[in-house]
This record gives C-alpha cells, sequence and structure tokens, in this order.
C-alpha cells in the first residue's frame, strides 16, 4: 500500500470512446431451411417460434428448443390508421394496427398535437400524409403497411453500423405453396430464373443520415437490383422499377429507391409492403414481373399455403393472413441479411507522470537491507527504483484499479517519465 500519493490533475485525465465492429452475416438457409420443416406448423421450419399471442414470429440460428440457439430477430408487421386496407383487413386488424402505432411511436413519436407520426420511408416524419402505396409516379411518402425486423441485442450490440446494412430479397413473381419454408421454395421458381432486389443503406455510407427520430439515428433503405437476362428472352431486365415504369431511381442514392428505414441504435429495419408489388399497382418492383399468365395481377404471389393461388400478393397477407401465416413468404424471400455491428467502449486516460525527483525512493521493507538501499553498490550512487505497478486511488485513498508494465522500469533522479493508463468501462 502506497504510503505517498500523487494527485491527477485536469489536464492528467482524458476521456476516450472509441467503436468495436464485428461483421453479422445471416445467411438465406439460416432464416429459412437449415433444420428442416417444424411438422406442427405448417410452411414453418424449427428454427422458427411461433407464439400463441400471434404478435410476432422468433428467428433462431438453431432450432429453438436447442440449448445453442441464439435468437436473431423477431419479425411482424403492422398497418397504419388510414391504411387503404384497413377497411378491408379482416384478420387481426387490431393487433396489426396496434403494432404499427406500438413501432411508430417508438421510431417517429407523436407531432404537436399528440398523434402518432407515421413512419415516412424519406425521413420526414411530419411530412405530407400520402399513402406510400397510393402513387406510382414517385410522390411517394408515408409507409402505411410495413414489416418490422427487430434484430436481438446480440446481434446488433449498441447500434448497427452506418452503411453496412444489406439484404437481398427474392422478388420471383410466384411463390411456392409447399411447407417448409425453404430459399429455393421463393427464390428460385421463376421461369427466368432467381431475380433478385439488394436493399441497402447506401447514404449512410456517406454520412447522410437522420437523426428526428426519439430512438436514435437512422437511415433511409435503398433497393436496386442487378441487370438479369430471362431464359425464355433475350432482354435483359430489372427487377426494381425503372424509368419506364414511371419511377425513377435517384442516381444519387446509388440507383436506388426508397423501401424501407434502418434504426441503428435500436436495431429495427422497417421495409414498406411496396417492396413486393409491381409499379402499376403502387408498388417498387418492375411490372415485368408479372408477365405471361399472371399479366393483370399487379403483384407478385407470395406463396402462402393457406391462400389461393394468385390471390396469395402482399395485400392478401395483410388484410387476409395472420401474422404467423405472412411470416414465412416473408422470410422465405430473404436471401441473406448482413450489417456490421458497434460496441462502444468509454475509457479514460490517465497520464501518470513521475517527475525526476518523484518515485526513486520505495516503501517496501525490501528495498532496504541492513539499513541500506539494495540497489545501490557505493554511497555515491543515485537512489533507484523498479516501477511494476500504478495504483489510482480514490479521494479517500482507497485503492480502486492498478495497472501493471511488462516490465519493471527504472526510475531515477536522472530520468523522468510518463506511464498512460487506459480504464476501459
Amino acid at each position: 500500500m502506497a504510503t505517498t500519493y500523487k494527485t491527477l490533475l485536469a489536464d492528467d485525465i482524458t476521456p476516450v470512446r472509441s467503436k468495436l465492429h464485428e461483421a453479422i452475416p445471416i445467411t438465406g438457409s439460416i432464416l429459412s431451411g437449415t433444420y428442416g420443416a417444424n411438422i406442427s406448423l405448417p410452411d414453418s421450419t424449427q428454427n422458427w417460434k411461433f407464439y400463441a399471442h400471434d404478435m410476432f414470429v422468433s428467428v433462431y440460428d438453431y432450432p429453438y428448443l436447442s440449448s445453442s440457439a441464439n435468437h436473431i430477430f423477431d419479425l411482424t408487421e403492422g398497418i397504419a390508421n388510414g391504411s387503404i386496407l384497413s377497411a378491408s383487413t379482416t384478420t387481426q386488424i387490431d393487433q396489426k394496427l396496434q403494432l404499427y402505432n406500438q413501432m411508430a411511436q417508438v421510431l417517429a413519436g407523436n407531432d404537436a398535437t399528440g398523434n402518432i407520426n407515421d413512419l415516412d420511408v424519406m425521413g420526414d416524419f411530419l411530412g405530407p400524409a400520402s399513402d406510400f402505396l397510393g402513387s406510382a409516379t414517385g410522390s411517394i411518402s408515408k409507409m402505411k403497411e410495413a414489416v418490422f425486423c427487430n434484430f436481438a441485442r446480440l446481434l446488433s450490440k449498441d447500434e448497427i453500423q452506418k452503411g453496412s446494412f444489406q439484404m437481398i430479397l427474392g422478388v420471383n413473381p410466384t411463390g411456392s405453396a409447399v411447407a417448409p419454408a425453404t430459399v429455393s421454395s421463393y427464390l428460385d421458381q421463376a421461369v427466368g430464373g432467381s431475380r433478385f432486389v439488394q436493399i441497402t443503406d447506401f447514404s449512410a455510407s456517406s454520412n447522410v443520415f437522420n437523426v428526428n427520430s426519439p430512438a436514435g439515428e437512422y437511415a433511409v433503405l435503398y433497393a436496386t437490383s442487378s441487370a438479369l437476362t430471362d431464359t425464355d428472352s433475350t432482354t435483359t431486365r430489372k427487377y426494381c422499377v425503372m424509368a419506364n415504369d414511371q419511377r425513377v431511381p435517384s442516381v444519387a442514392h446509388g440507383g436506388g429507391l426508397p423501401c424501407g428505414l434502418v434504426f441503428y441504435q435500436a436495431g429495427i429495419a422497417v421495409l414498406s409492403s411496396s417492396i413486393f408489388q409491381v409499379a402499376a399497382s403502387g408498388g417498387l418492383l418492375s411490372n415485368d414481373l408479372v408477365e405471361g399468365s399472371l399479366t393483370g395481377l399487379g403483384m407478385i404471389q407470395m406463396g402462402n399455403k393457406g391462400l389461393t393461388a394468385g390471390d396469395d400478393n402482399i395485400n392478401a397477407l395483410l388484410t387476409s393472413a395472420s401474422i404467423s401465416q405472412s411470416a414465412s413468404p416473408i422470410l422465405g424471400r430473404m436471401s441473406n441479411v448482413s450489417f456490421n455491428n458497434t460496441t462502444e467502449l468509454n475509457s479514460t486516460v490517465y497520464f501518470c507522470r513521475a517527475d525526476s525527483k518523484e518515485f526513486n525512493y520505495s516503501s517496501n521493507p525490501t528495498y532496504l537491507t541492513g539499513s541500506k538501499i539494495r540497489v545501490k553498490e557505493t554511497r555515491t550512487d543515485e537512489p533507484a527504483t523498479y516501477v511494476t505497478t500504478v495504483g489510482l486511488y480514490g479521494a479517500d485513498n482507497a485503492l480502486l484499479a492498478t495497472a501493471k508494465t511488462s516490465e519493471p522500469i527504472k526510475k531515477q533522479p536522472s530520468n523522468e517519465f510518463t506511464l498512460r493508463v487506459r480504464l476501459d468501462y
């Protein structure tokens, strides 16, 4: 225990904040299909957990009954008051309204009159109240029907790193009605081969994000797609909306179209249901997706087993299917989800300075032998100590923390040094 102390001044103490990032890849096989069908639950796999309250579905990286299973995220959906679908919804209408209001209040807050703001795909929660599905001319705004992915804190940690979020979504015009839902059921059945849309927080990579949410920072998600040549056609098509579909992708945002929001600190991604609809029905997908026998449907089929083929589009799921029934085709279309998480380390750096006239002697009883300093061979030698430990003490001289040097450091009146001690918390 020390008998003399040196007070640390304000200039000797510096707070430091650093961020650690970890890549989180969630493959489509984990999302749907790796562990086979859950026999007791149609259109589901063993790593999806359903609940009696039927308010959301939980996804795990192993069968959820396994002791090794880790919770990945919860998936649910909601409909806003005033949605064009709210009047026709026959299944879980109260729950879907309540879920949207709950998520909107947490993520978008209330306006000046106390009403809950609608989620806005452009981040303008107080903007015009036009329906996101109501126009094919580009004047899109509010998300009245939304799918919510709430990522577990185990994965997102303190926040999702800005500019790192990516989701690959299958947008084949037909979906499988075969249980269980597997990646191939929804991604590989189109006549022309697989069709994918890539969803990213493109603008956040350039530090373009919003801060007007009570949940923290967030950015707009943009959908783009790769150009693929159909096997039944020599035409190369893009399956996100193009100019001839009356929506012009934003060049400033990687040629993408706004399709949702990602909230970094909350660890929540919100997708508009328009990402499952074509431009003719006010959605974000190319009209090329509903060709041939599907012409006139105006939407891609989602492949829910409980609905008639051709009527199992996203609007039908939102109005006639339960939240659990809707989870199968939505999860089955998620080919990959990836992002980097962020862990914030708050640290305090203490600069412990040993001046030339300080700490040249030790109070350790072993420092002396026969009343003589052990490290001196002659009377004219300088006193010396070997520093091995730095102790940080509180105001009442109680030891709070210690730091060890990698090797003993020799201290004499002829030298001085500064030890940098970092305390993480």
